[in-house]
């Protein structure tokens, strides 16, 4: 039987079809990449077609990619925020963001995972200072705790697991590939997220591969964990999706055309509110069936529901909107008069339910 046009159920690999049929590699024969198609399969979904945009230059900024997430265009501060999410205190200025200095570090509101992530950046011209006090700031990933360190590395000398295009206290970069203070650079950087299993054990390390300027400095290297300043700390559980984060160091570094692009299967998009919003959803809601709904703010800008005698940890899909991972749970909280409700639903339907005082 020729086993090239037959169907089979999903799940069912054409490399089990071949062993029902008695068909038998050889030995030599290297395993393909993905057994569900055959090498050139013409049922084989092909690539979506993506503009991929234009290059920068020191003039202009370049358009990104048609289906990258704009994180600053030059004029619209509105996806960053303060660290506990209020306003930033950063200002746009020549369509550029720049840090205050003193201000703080403000992160994205949105929160991410593995992804492509582009940077362009310039140091300040006069250069002033030297080592770690020139020119310095920080690309976060995890919120604040993986980072790619942004410096005045031309000419400036200072320990080589700081330096710019370093992964702090890590990896120094494979060479030093700086342009000179106030010339635009930028950070092409591949993440891969931490994983971590349900009780918070570490199933696979964080990954960066990251081109500065269009040069390999960071080649697929695995993080030993956070990277501080003084230790090299151990991983600790966090979800996969986080804010990314540029560092207030005292420096008016300046940042343009930063955009991402989400790698791997899509998912909903998930924030990370403020913690005065989030305390404000917190406590118990009495719902119609003669049981309760019990929310309180967890780690990382996660709720947690416990609801029927399950817990379950809720991400914001807006900043009205949770939804639970392991199952179709979901939260929309509703302000009625002077009356807070929240409606759960699971799997259909919802179940509407009134804060107690």
């Amino acid at each position: 039987m020729n086993t090239r046009h037959v169907r089979f159920a999903p799940g069912f690999s054409r490399a089990a079809l071949a062993l029902w049929f008695g068909v038998v590699l050889p030995s030599s024969v290297p395993a393909p990449p993905d057994p569900h198609w055959l090498a050139h399969d013409r049922d084989r979904p092909l690539p979506t077609p993506v503009d991929p945009g234009t290059s920068s230059t020191q003039e202009q900024p370049g358009r990104p990619p048609a289906d990258a997430v704009v994180l600053f265009d030059g004029k619209d501060m509105s996806p960053w925020c303060a660290m506990d999410g209020s306003p930033t205190k950063w200002v746009v200025r020549n369509d550029a963001m720049e840090c205050v200095p003193g201000s703080g570090y403000v992160r994205t509101r949105r929160c991410f995972g593995d992804c492509q992530l582009h940077v362009e950046f310039a140091t300040p011209t006069p250069p002033h200072g030297e080592g770690q006090g020139r020119g310095n700031s920080g690309v976060f990933f995890g919120l604040d705790r993986y980072e790619i360190q942004v410096l005045d590395s031309y000419g400036n000398k200072t320990y080589a697991d700081g330096s710019a295009a370093s992964v702090y206290i890590q990896y120094p970069p494979l060479v030093n590939a700086s342009r000179p203070p106030g010339q635009w650079q930028w950070y092409d950087i591949v993440w891969t997220a931490p994983r971590f299993d349900a009780e918070g054990k570490l199933r696979s390390k964080a990954c960066v591969t990251l081109f500065h300027n269009g040069v390999l400095v960071q080649n697929h290297v695995e993080l030993t964990g956070p990277t501080g300043w003084l230790t090299r700390a151990p991983y600790s559980a966090h979800p996969e999706k986080l804010p990314l984060s540029l560092q207030d160091h005292g420096n008016p570094v300046r940042y343009r055309n930063l955009w991402v692009r989400e790698l791997g299967p899509r998912g909903k998009p998930e924030f990370m509110l403020a913690n005065t919003v989030l305390d404000g959803y917190s406590g118990t809601y009495e719902l119609n069936r003669g049981f309760n709904a019990e929310f309180s703010r967890g780690p990382d800008g996660t709720l947690l529901l416990k609801f029927g005698g399950t817990p379950f940890t809720m991400f914001a899909e807006s900043p009205t909107h949770f939804f639970a991972k392991t199952t179709d749970v979901q939260a929309e909280f509703q302000t009625d008069g002077d009356n807070k409700t929240v409606v759960i639903s699971v799997g259909e339907g919802g179940m509407k339910a009134k804060k107690l005082k």
